[in-house]
């Protein structure tokens, strides 16, 4: 028999599990307290529950919370962890304390089929799915689980390619049985898989970035191939449309590269596509890897776009680099996968 793995399930599947054993949803809440809130890995360490269900546990489960196999530190203390599951799928977590607020950067996948040109990951081609508990260890399983305040999913892989494992592992972060952290506090990075886009509107409560790249479809398709089977406008008017829950922001990160996407031009049509949105921007420099021509627009130039949309009445903001010396940095991650 295959073993559960408790990380990963909700409260109601671990009663599932143990309810026709005489066991109550109360024992199951107990049960994801110690798993999510304490990061227990040990099951016979499992609090408030009785020796009887400890050893009914033993034989049908396990704690799914595995460490990671490597880390790096930045000169900024961002952190990057190495994860490998059982089955051999390696990912990378960040780690990004900045004063009160510690986020941790999750992976969805294994690699990234999204094929975008400016991001090393997607060079490193697709691996696999990870499912909600691989998504949810990435948290619990750091040295740093107790500090964590926010969680964004702009690790490895497409967020929408791997929609219902990462709306489950939502779930768990913002339920109080879970990690109990705020759905405010929990950003959903997608390049604009349409269906998935819709879904995750529907069905979750947390932040929505979508990656733009370019206002201009022809040169937009040149980097983000999605974009050819779901253009960007369409998934900007469904963000657009969608009803704003309280205290839910919706984004657009664009990462600005020096003479290719940050001119005059690019800035009137980045305007006129947000035009009576309430949607954000967030401006990010682009990072540059062995053999690429392409360099980050200068500070000078991020800045004047951030005016510029702020008088038109466009929230935006710049987004520091964390991380980069360590390829933590977006779009840098996979890139010393070789070493493992």
């Amino acid at each position: 028999m295959v073993k559960k793995s408790l990380c990963g399930l909700t409260a109601d599947e671990i009663f599932d599990l143990i309810g026709p054993s005489g066991f109550t949803a109360v024992h199951a809440v107990s049960i994801t307290n110690s798993i999510y809130k304490k990061s227990i890995s040990d099951i016979s360490q499992i609090l408030k529950i009785p020796n009887r269900l400890k050893e009914e546990l033993f034989n049908i489960a396990v704690s799914g919370v595995f460490l990671p196999l490597a880390s790096e530190t930045s000169t900024d203390k961002s952190v990057k962890y190495l994860f490998r599951t059982d089955s051999g799928k390696k990912f990378e977590t960040v780690y990004i304390p900045d004063n009160k607020r510690n986020t941790v950067c999750v992976s969805t996948q294994s690699g990234c089929r999204m094929g975008c040109s400016f991001c090393v990951t997607g060079r490193y081609g697709y691996k696999g799915n990870l499912t909600a508990g691989e998504i949810i260890n990435q948290i619990i399983a750091l040295p740093q689980a107790k500090k964590v305040t926010h969680v964004v999913f702009m690790g490895m892989g497409e967020p929408m390619d791997n929609l219902e494992n990462v709306l489950k592992a939502c779930s768990i972060i913002t339920s109080e049985w879970g990690l109990a952290i705020s759905s405010r506090n929990v950003t959903v990075s997608t390049v604009g898989l349409m269906p998935g886009v819709e879904q995750f509107l529907k069905r979750s409560g947390c932040n929505l970035a979508l990656s733009l790249y370019s206002p201009f479809p022809e040169e937009r398709k040149k980097s983000i191939p999605v974009e050819t089977q779901y253009p960007v406008e369409k998934i900007i008017e469904i963000m657009k449309s969608f009803p704003v829950k309280k205290k839910r922001t919706l984004s657009l990160a664009y990462v600005m590269v020096k003479d290719l996407n940050d001119t005059d031009r690019h800035l009137v049509g980045l305007k006129a596509i947000l035009k009576g949105s309430a949607i954000r921007v967030n401006l990010l420099p682009y990072h540059s890897v062995l053999n690429d021509q392409n360099c980050s627009s200068s500070d000078e130039r991020m800045q004047y776009y951030k005016h510029n949309l702020i008088i038109s009445g466009i929230s935006a903001s710049i987004r520091k680099s964390r991380g980069k010396d360590i390829s933590a940095a977006c779009g840098l991650l996979a890139t010393g996968f070789q070493k493992y």
